[in-house]
């Protein structure tokens, strides 16, 4: 597989991009917004310069990789020669089930149909092409071109060679392929996002404040980035959307999101993405601020 179409120029979307086109993959970007492509383009560029500075790349891999990306609003356009589609598209099933109505539509018959979803059943994703055998989960980490995890989902019709593809292809873009099967939430998500709904909780009920319960999280679990941190970053409607997927796929309700998470979603506070969550990123610099809600 050479030639790629990955769906979505939103941040999984152009990451992704990025790391084929830096793997020498023709990459077609598709977004229906011309602008949105555009943006797009700028933030792997400047994600490109980062890996300059680092001295990881150099100027000449910066210009190839951008000239391995084509970018498309005209879905049919885009797919018809590819060897295979990512979608990482906006996490609404209604939505990527009808992109994949289209994909099998419009795609050779041979291309296999991946979806970056983080929480959408691949089976159901499946079950609206002619080809079930043909698409499998790619679950990929943001950012994508510095993570190494891609979460191979195997739906209920994935066929043995499908995965057997897709594992060596995560390999050939220097990542870490991992095959689970297709329950709610995979591993990733299933194990995280109950894990950061509890650090909601224990904020919403008063336990402690969000810089503690961060601090703890990061030097007592040793993890990089605090649970709420985490939160604002991936986006607290991301989290609540997968939280649902969790408590409606399990009819368990040990996922039932925070009341806390609900309102701040509904609020418009969605984190990094919207300037303010748990914390406030609207100052213009690195350092954490607690959104003024919490302190």
């Amino acid at each position: 597989m050479k030639s790629i179409a990955v769906i979505g120029s939103g941040t999984m979307g152009n990451g992704i991009a990025h790391s084929f086109a830096q793997h020498q993959f023709k990459v077609a970007l598709v977004d229906v917004q011309a602008d949105a492509l555009t943006k797009a383009l700028a933030t792997i560029a400047k994600n490109l310069d980062r890996q300059i500075a680092k001295n990881l790349i150099t100027e000449a891999d910066k210009q190839q990789t951008l000239a391995n990306i084509t970018t498309y609003t005209n879905l049919a356009e885009a797919v018809k020669d590819v060897d295979l589609v990512v979608e990482a598209a906006t996490e609404n099933a209604v939505l990527k089930e009808k992109i994949f109505q289209e994909l099998d539509k419009y795609a050779k018959p041979e291309a296999i149909l991946a979806s970056n979803t983080s929480s959408i059943a691949i089976t159901q994703i499946a079950a609206v092409t002619q080809r079930q055998d043909k698409v499998i989960g790619m679950h990929f980490m943001n950012p994508v071109p510095v993570m190494k995890l891609v979460e191979v989902i195997n739906g209920y019709a994935t066929s043995a060679d499908t995965t057997a593809k897709i594992m060596a292809l995560a390999q050939q873009l220097d990542k870490i392929p991992v095959e689970v099967n297709d329950y709610p939430g995979f591993v990733a998500n299933r194990i995280l996002m109950p894990m950061i709904n509890e650090a909601i909780y224990t904020l919403y009920e008063g336990v402690a404040g969000v810089t503690e319960i961060d601090t703890v999280m990061k030097l007592g679990m040793a993890h990089p980035m605090g649970p709420l941190q985490l939160a604002d970053f991936i986006g607290l409607d991301v989290c609540l959307a997968i939280l649902k997927v969790l408590h409606e796929g399990f009819g368990n309700p040990k996922y039932a999101p925070c009341p806390l998470l609900v309102n701040m979603v509904t609020s418009g506070k969605k984190g990094v993405k919207s300037g303010e969550g748990f914390y406030n990123y609207q100052h213009g610099t690195k350092d954490l601020v607690v959104a003024e809600k919490f302190r």
